[in-house]
Formats: structure tokens, C-alpha cells, sequence
């Protein structure tokens, strides 16, 4: 009988010893030496084709070393998240269920029990059962669902009713019904919407086991882990601390060789151009502040990338119409089945957006309308002439043609460019040599995600639409996608559980929510609120609607909400100034800088002007950072306060 991950205390959890594998004669592994401890949750990186999940495939005996060996407690049980799941009828529920191995057996045992009169083997089965939880089983299996995205009401439904997907997802919530020592994770958070992998971060903090998580999500390894095995080079090497710390212990590696640091300073001084053109723009309090720090952060992690294989840069647009785009009063849906109304909503090039909002709200709907691939119910769309729509989602990814290759789908695009021109740009998206003339069939997921983008990049769009973007990328080339889109001179519209790509991204966020969409007012750590709070709001809604709505209760609120308006009113006054004052240094700056641009004032005649010219420049751009220093420390005092 199995116990639970918090019996095995052992020295080591999984031991290394000089391990080398192959795989169809491609060396992944080589005399590689490693020692996993117990309850260590270790985020495993690596560039694709790496031999991450040939880590796991050894783990759990699926293949054998070539040299060395790899050792385990005995006794050790491991979940993992199966890939395919079969078209059964057993009912959702039962399917996760069937995760709990132990209490799987303790049933069956007692079935058995009762077929033959054991009394007393009957009696023994029972405690086991009340030992093991049994009795809350199907609670702890619909908490799973719930918190990955099921509805009550589809807990009965058989697996087979359910699309990939969806299976994926139950797949997901079986392994995590295991009572495991061991929890192998491999790109978890790809069948997943946001909410859906903020809730999985939260339950893998708690897991009482040993996790080994294969992502290319930072900010959910950042979350999840607390030690980081890098695969490169025919080896592992560990690293102690979160991915964060793990990027910038390698960053400072590669910074230590000269042409890696040459081309990290070009980034680095690359991504300060994207710091300072976004300060002068700067309004809005939590977003703004939320943005400003994603952005310095990607200055942080540059250094980690010098040596990227990808290089994505979308050509100017030929048109920058404003608006874009827009929608006036619009009620979209499916087969005349209202998903969203009243959508108003105008594109103009700049503007950055992220949807946030609940699994199934109608995140993808808008995208759809968006696109042209979903026609109003009523209301108008208008879209102007000139706009060029480059769309990105996870089924175009099944319309590229299997038999041709990368090469002939970009010929297809570009009939008059030259064939060098044509390999440097798949180059770019890591289609290089050979690779770029066989065939898209036996591509791997990641491999047709970055063709597509290859060819949308290609277009070149006054508007990017993109639905998950960033599922099966590696961080490599999430990293180059970003660099990208923090140059792309159109609009951008993102629905993404890839909470760096929003931060770094997006201006702004809308919600999706309740058949409608509106400004969402705060960061993303407001809306990992704002889901609990709307959870549990909905959960407490029938039994606390008549106290809520006395008058008592009424009169309550007002008072309270007048008492929060008074203590943060200073605060939101200092704001204001600033906000006043950074737009008067900013236009300040703008007209000095429009003064020395003038060849004139470089004459021997203006040389005091000049001098004056360039010391009211070193005055505003003190001031200006000055004032920008103030507007953060503010913002932040605003928001711990609220």
C-alpha cells in the first residue's frame, strides 16, 4: 500500500551516474552525473530536440541507458500525464478518478470481498478506505476539474464527448489525482487558458512530492520551481533558485565570452529604445507601471539569449490606417446562439491589447470577429480598405499542406523573391539549410507553430490577431517573438496564458466576461484577483443575496467606499500631478530635441544658444527621470493601499 509522497525521505530521489543515451544514433546525453533530492520541484529547460522528454521516458523505464545508470527508490510512484486518451464512455469524473491507483484497488479488492462473504476481509478493506480518503474522492476530483476548467454539468459526460483538447486536460487532472512521489510534467500549460494554469501554479506550490516540469512558461516556472536543470550540449547541469535566477546565472556565463557579450549589449541596447519610447506614453497607473517593469525585465534576461538560433522582424506595414478597425454595437455568436453583445470597440495602429477573462467567455470569439472569420449577429463592423489582418491560432497549424516543404509554402507567398532571400528568412525562424526543403509533415508541434508565424511575419500585417501564440515555442523563440512585437508598428490584439508575452506586450487588457467586453482597470496580479474573488462570488452568491442587499448592508458599503476615497484621495492627487507633469517634460524634451536637430544651431554665431539648448536638455531629462522614479513609487503606494 502506498502512503503518499511525504513517506519517501530518502537521500536521493532520482541519482545520475555517468548516464549516456541515444536515440536513432543522435547522442543526446553523454557521461551526464545528477542528483535530484526529495520535494525539490526542478523546471527542466533546453532548447527542442535536447532530450527533455527522453529525461522522462527514462525515468519511468520506457527506455534503457547506453552507459551508466539511473537510480530510484524502491517503491517509487510516478505520475505522468498520459498522451493519448482513449475514446471511452466512462464518465469524466470517474476517468479522473481512476488517477488514485490505491483507492482503485482498495475498491475492487472490496468488491471482491462482498462477492465471496469475507466479513472480516471486508471489515479491513473498509478501514483502508476510510484511511485513503475514499469517501472524499469524487470531491477532490471535481476540484481538479473545476480548477481546470470543467463545469459542474460536464462531469457525467463520457471522455469520448470531450475534443482533444479537453482529453488532454483530463489526462492532466488523472496524473494529479495520483497519490505520487514523483509528478513528471511535460509542457503542462499547453492545452490550457490562463486561468486554467494560474490555478495549476498554485496547486504544484503545494504538492508535497518531488516535480520535474518540462516548459517554456517563465513566469509559471518562476511560480512552480526552485531548482532548474538545463539541457545543452550533451549534458545537465543544475542550478538552485527559480527560473529567474536561473537566467541571469547564465546570462553572466555567456556574458564572460566576448562575441556573446557584443551581441548582448546590442540587445540590451535594443530593448532600452522600447523602455524609453513606452515611458513617454505612460498614463495609466497599474498597467503602465506593470508594463515599464516587464519591459526593464526583459533587459534583465537578454543576456541569457545572445546565443538564440531565431531572429523575427515583421516588415513595416504599407498602410497604417486609423482606426484599424471598428466595431459599433456588435452581438457575436455561433448558429444564432448570443456569445458576446455590445461590443464596441476601435483599433488604431499602436494600440496593444490582451484579453483576459474566464475559459469560455468568448476570448476567441472576439478574435474570430476580429479576424473576419465571424460574422455580427447584428451590429456593424468596419473594417478600412487598407487593413491586412495577419491572424495566428492553433488550427492553422493542421492547414499547412503535409507534403511540401517550408520553403514552398513562403514561395507560394513570394513567387518573385529570390531563393537566397527566401532561406535567410525561415533562417530567421530556425529553418535552416535541409530543414527548409523537406517536407511539414513530421514537423513537430513547435516546428509548424514557427512556420506559420514565418508566414504571417512574412505579410507583413497593420493587424496581428494571435490566439495562444506561444503554444509547443521554446523560450528561445518566445523570446524572439517578443522582441518582434515590441517593434511592430500595428495594432496587436493577444489572448495568451503566457503571462510574460502579456506583460511585455500589452498596453492594455480587456475582459471578456459575462457576454460582454471592457476595460479592465489594473495588472494581471489584479486579475488573478479578481478571478478568485469572482469564483467565490459566484459560489457565496444565493446564500449571501438577502443579507447583502439590506439596506443595512447598502448603507454599509457607501460608507466603507467613501471611507477608501478619502484615505487614498492624496495619493491619487500626487498621481495626477505627476502625470500632468511628465506630459509638460515630455513635450519640453521633444521641442529641445527638435531645436538641436536643426543643422543651424551648430554655427559658430549659436554657440551660446547651443550651450543653453543643451543644458535645459540635461535639466528636463533629470527632471524626467525624477518624476518617472516618483510616478512608480506613487503608483505602487496606490495600489498596496487599494
Amino acid at each position: 500500500m502506498h502512503h503518499g509522497p511525504w513517506l519517501v525521505d530518502c537521500v536521493a530521489m532520482l541519482g545520475f551516474n555517468r548516464l549516456s543515451l541515444r536515440r536513432g544514433g543522435h547522442l543526446l546525453f553523454q557521461q551526464v552525473t545528477l542528483t535530484i533530492h526529495p520535494r525539490w520541484k526542478v523546471g527542466i529547460t533546453g532548447a527542442n530536440g535536447t532530450g527533455k522528454s527522453s529525461l522522462f521516458a527514462l525515468i519511468r523505464g520506457e527506455i534503457d541507458p547506453d552507459a551508466g545508470d539511473l537510480t530510484q527508490p524502491p517503491g517509487l510512484v510516478v505520475a505522468h500525464v498520459a498522451q493519448e486518451t482513449p475514446a471511452v464512455e466512462t464518465p469524466a469524473i470517474e476517468y479522473v478518478m481512476d488517477g488514485d491507483h490505491d483507492l482503485r484497488q482498495a475498491q475492487a479488492e472490496l468488491a471482491q470481498a462482498e462477492q465471496a462473504g469475507a466479513v472480516q476481509r471486508q471489515a479491513t478493506l473498509h478501514a483502508r478506505l476510510d484511511a485513503l480518503d475514499a469517501y472524499t474522492a469524487r470531491s477532490r476530483a471535481a476540484r481538479l476539474m473545476r480548477g481546470l476548467g470543467f463545469k459542474p454539468e460536464q462531469e457525467e459526460l463520457s471522455v469520448s464527448t470531450f475534443s482533444g483538447g479537453w482529453r488532454m486536460r483530463l489526462n492532466l487532472a488523472q496524473a494529479l489525482m495520483c497519490r505520487s512521489d514523483l509528478l513528471l510534467l511535460d509542457e503542462p500549460t499547453n492545452h490550457l487558458d490562463l486561468d486554467a494554469v494560474l490555478w495549476l501554479e498554485e496547486w504544484l506550490r503545494a504538492y508535497a512530492g518531488t516535480l520535474l516540469l518540462i516548459s517554456h512558461d517563465r513566469d509559471f516556472l518562476d511560480g512552480a520551481v526552485d531548482h532548474v536543470a538545463h539541457v545543452a550540449a550533451q549534458g545537465v547541469r543544475l542550478y538552485a533558485g527559480n527560473y529567474s535566477d536561473f537566467e541571469r546565472r547564465r546570462g553572466e556565463e555567456l556574458a564572460q565570452q566576448q562575441a556573446a557579450y557584443e551581441k548582448q549589449q546590442r540587445e540590451i541596447a535594443h530593448i532600452h529604445a522600447f523602455v524609453d519610447r513606452f515611458r513617454a506614453k505612460a498614463t495609466k497607473a497599474r498597467q503602465a507601471q506593470s508594463r515599464l517593469k516587464a519591459l526593464a525585465r526583459m533587459e534583465e534576461i537578454a543576456p541569457a539569449h545572445v546565443d538564440t538560433p531565431f531572429h523575427v522582424a515583421f516588415p513595416k506595414p504599407q498602410a497604417l490606417p486609423n482606426p484599424l478597425l471598428r466595431l459599433e454595437d456588435v452581438v457575436a455568436g455561433y448558429d444564432g446562439r448570443q456569445v458576446l453583445s455590445g461590443v464596441r470597440l476601435s483599433l488604431q495602429p499602436g494600440d496593444r491589447i490582451g484579453l483576459l477573462g474566464p475559459n469560455g467567455a468568448g476570448k476567441s470569439t472576439l478574435i474570430k470577429l476580429l479576424a473576419g472569420e465571424l460574422t455580427p449577429l447584428a451590429g456593424t463592423s468596419e473594417p478600412d480598405p487598407a487593413l491586412r489582418v495577419g491572424y495566428f491560432a492553433q488550427h492553422q497549424l493542421e492547414q499547412l499542406r503535409p507534403d511540401e516543404s517550408p520553403y514552398a509554402h513562403l514561395q507560394c507567398l513570394a513567387p518573385k523573391a529570390s531563393e537566397q532571400a527566401i532561406r535567410d528568412f525561415l533562417g530567421g525562424f530556425g529553418f535552416v539549410g535541409d530543414k527548409a526543403l523537406e517536407p511539414v509533415a513530421p514537423l513537430s508541434g513547435g516546428e509548424k507553430a514557427r512556420l506559420v508565424l514565418a508566414l504571417l511575419v512574412h505579410q507583413g500585417p497593420n493587424l496581428l490577431l494571435l490566439d495562444e501564440p506561444t503554444n509547443h515555442l521554446d523560450l528561445e523563440m518566445r523570446h524572439a517573438l517578443n522582441l518582434a512585437l515590441q517593434d511592430f508598428s500595428g495594432a496587436l490584439v493577444v489572448v495568451s496564458h503566457d503571462r510574460h508575452l502579456l506583460r511585455s506586450t500589452s498596453n492594455s487588457l480587456f475582459l471578456v466576461a459575462g457576454g460582454g467586453v471592457q476595460t479592465f482597470d489594473g495588472d494581471l496580479d489584479d486579475y488573478r484577483r479578481w478571478l478568485s474573488e469572482h469564483d467565490a462570488g459566484r459560489q457565496a452568491q444565493a446564500a449571501q443575496a438577502p443579507a447583502g442587499h439590506s439596506a443595512s448592508a447598502r448603507r454599509d458599503r457607501r460608507r466603507q467606499a467613501a471611507e477608501d476615497r478619502q484615505r487614498l484621495q492624496p495619493l491619487r492627487n500626487t498621481l495626477r500631478h505627476l502625470e500632468a507633469e511628465l506630459k509638460r517634460l515630455g513635450a519640453e524634451k521633444a521641442d529641445l530635441e527638435r531645436r538641436l536637430a536643426d543643422p543651424a544651431i551648430y554655427g559658430d554665431a549659436q554657440r551660446e544658444q547651443l550651450k543653453a539648448l543643451l543644458m535645459d536638455q540635461g535639466r528636463v531629462e533629470r527632471a524626467l527621470s525624477e518624476a518617472e522614479t516618483a510616478w512608480l513609487e506613487t503608483s505602487e503606494a496606490l495600489e498596496a493601499r487599494a
